[in-house]
């Protein structure tokens, strides 16, 4: 690990089950703090009819996809719902050395990766008030079949058991008071939501129990 890395930006690492409300929650602090650079990240998966090339997503073909993870641009990857994601290498450290914050909205898997390659980066985990709740928005997006839903639903149940790899729990119950929760982190303020923190845990696992 470099001293330029040390002394530039911090990089947060977000990760959630999907229904969570990550990418909401995620967008909502980046208007708030424009200063953060959100990193975009690779997909081979199409794009949504309210997505957009660049802006939600960097959408490559597989082939594309490989020539990149081979070339080493890829700081970590997963394949998610028969679908790869990827962050950029170059683009975190030339935002991080640049002194900018940055943002990765990741999955868990990413996260450990992550970790594994730059150990110094804040993890936050977002989880929903409740699996009814999960299981609510899920079905309120109105963009799967039911039967991707229930594999979302199976899925996310899965990924909430590594809620406790991470630096920080926020459960997105309210988004205003979400959004708080995320800036006292981001201001390096984060006891109440630290997984260290005994009230935040026992909520935690009232949730995924």
């Amino acid at each position: 690990m470099s001293s330029k890395r040390q002394e530039g930006g911090k990089l947060f690492v977000f990760a959630a089950p999907s229904g969570a409300g990550k990418t909401t929650l995620v967008h909502a602090i980046v208007t708030k703090h424009p200063e953060l650079r959100f990193s975009i990240s690779y997909t081979t998966r199409k794009p949504r009819r309210n997505e957009a090339d660049g802006v939600d997503y960097l959408f490559v073909t597989r082939r594309e996809f490989m020539r990149l993870r081979n070339a080493g641009e890829m700081l970590e990857y997963a394949e998610v719902f028969d679908n790869y994601y990827a962050t950029s290498r170059s683009q975190v450290e030339k935002h991080l050395a640049d002194d900018r914050n940055v943002i990765l909205e990741i999955d868990w898997q990413g996260a450990r990766q992550v970790r594994e390659s730059m150990p110094e980066c804040i993890t936050i985990f977002i989880l929903p008030p409740s699996v009814e709740e999960l299981e609510r928005r899920l079905r309120d997006r109105r963009t799967d079949a039911p039967e991707v839903i229930e594999r979302r639903l199976r899925d996310a149940l899965s990924d909430m058991s590594h809620w406790d790899e991470f630096d920080h729990v926020i459960i997105n119950d309210d988004l205003n008071r979400a959004v708080a929760d995320l800036e006292a982190v981001l201001a390096g303020q984060g006891e109440l939501t630290s997984t260290s923190n005994a009230a935040l845990r026992r909520a935690v696992e009232r949730i995924v129990r």
